[in-house]
């Protein structure tokens, strides 16, 4: 049985993008919940000061879909940390004096 990549029926696709998408969008939250059916990810920009958050994107896919890209990123972090050593954890986000939580 072939694997998807030497399937002939799964060959390059072209993606076309606008020069504003093209830019990206700075993140620092990211919101998951799911259904039995899919998982949605928002993707949110929070300012520190006033403390307001702004959606950026939304992504919803499915559970399996959902765990390609898991995979996808635990590799792609696992070759970071090769390159350029471990990322260290960060302090709990958005910790502003007198912020009500």
């Amino acid at each position: 049985m072939k694997s998807e990549k030497e399937d002939p029926k799964y060959g390059p696709v072209e993606i076309k993008v606008d020069e504003e998408t093209i830019k990206g969008r700075y993140v620092n939250l990211a919101h998951i919940v799911h259904s039995p059916e899919d998982f949605t990810i928002d993707f949110i920009y929070v300012s520190p000061r006033p403390q307001v958050g702004i959606l950026e994107a939304r992504v919803i896919l499915s559970p399996s879909h959902a765990k390609r890209l898991l995979a996808a990123l635990q590799d792609n972090i696992t070759k970071y940390e090769t390159t350029f050593g471990p990322i260290p954890p960060s302090p709990e986000p958005f910790q502003t004096p007198g912020a009500v939580h």
